[in-house]
């Protein structure tokens, strides 16, 4: 059991750290919005990672074949999705900033968190990359380490906590950020940054799966 602890750690963190459109996206929700708002998109995030998780210890080398054929229809999703979150927060951010309407209070425009949770949720279930991390994972050779009693369970547990609990520190940090940052000025421009760095992770998307 503690085999499969340790790989479903290290499977975690391994798919969590990397910094991608998602997290720069999650650090702007929570920098604009607050901490309840960030926290619910960091679990949406890990739990999709939870699931991939699961999918790929069920019948993950069954499934990443299927994948392999709609990985591109995938791409073209998640990159047209968060396109469209990096225009609406570019948007927003330069209408309020006119309007003189921020505050250090929380973004009147914030989704609540379940919004927030639902919404990063489909946005990274839309990434094929992990659920084929998570099949390469298993059949790399850790599978051996899930082999025993409640093996998969602790490994499935042990990836969901370790991407929550990177992604909940992603969130406070850009709380920490949104509450430095309380100028009108300083609110738009890391909104505008934070939507120039989405965009190009995009595109970069974009051109990989192409």
């Amino acid at each position: 059991m503690s085999a499969a602890l340790v790989a479903g750690l290290l499977a975690g963190y391994g798919i969590a750290m990397p910094v991608g459109a998602v997290a720069a996206y999650l650090v702007a929700l929570s920098a604009r919005t607050s901490w309840r708002v960030g926290a619910g998109a960091a679990l949406g995030v890990a739990t999709a990672d939870g699931l991939y998780a699961l999918i790929s210890v069920i019948g993950g080398s069954a499934l990443a074949p299927a994948l392999q054929s709609i990985t591109l229809p995938l791409h073209w999703a998640s990159a047209v999705v968060l396109l469209a979150l990096a225009c609406r927060s570019a948007v927003t951010a330069v209408a309020r900033h006119r309007g003189r309407r921020v505050c250090a209070g929380a973004d009147p425009d914030a989704p609540s968190p379940a919004r927030a949770y639902l919404r990063l949720l489909g946005i990274t279930m839309t990434n094929p990359i992990t659920v084929l991390y998570f099949a390469a994972f298993v059949l790399a050779g850790r599978g051996r380490a899930m082999s025993g009693q409640w093996g998969a369970e602790v490994f499935v547990l042990a990836a969901f906590a370790a991407s929550a609990s990177w992604q909940l520190l992603l969130a406070g940090g850009g709380t920490l950020l949104g509450r430095a940052l309380t100028g009108s000025l300083g609110r738009l421009l890391t909104s505008l940054v934070s939507s120039a760095v989405i965009t190009g992770l995009a595109v970069h998307l974009l051109v990989a799966g192409s």
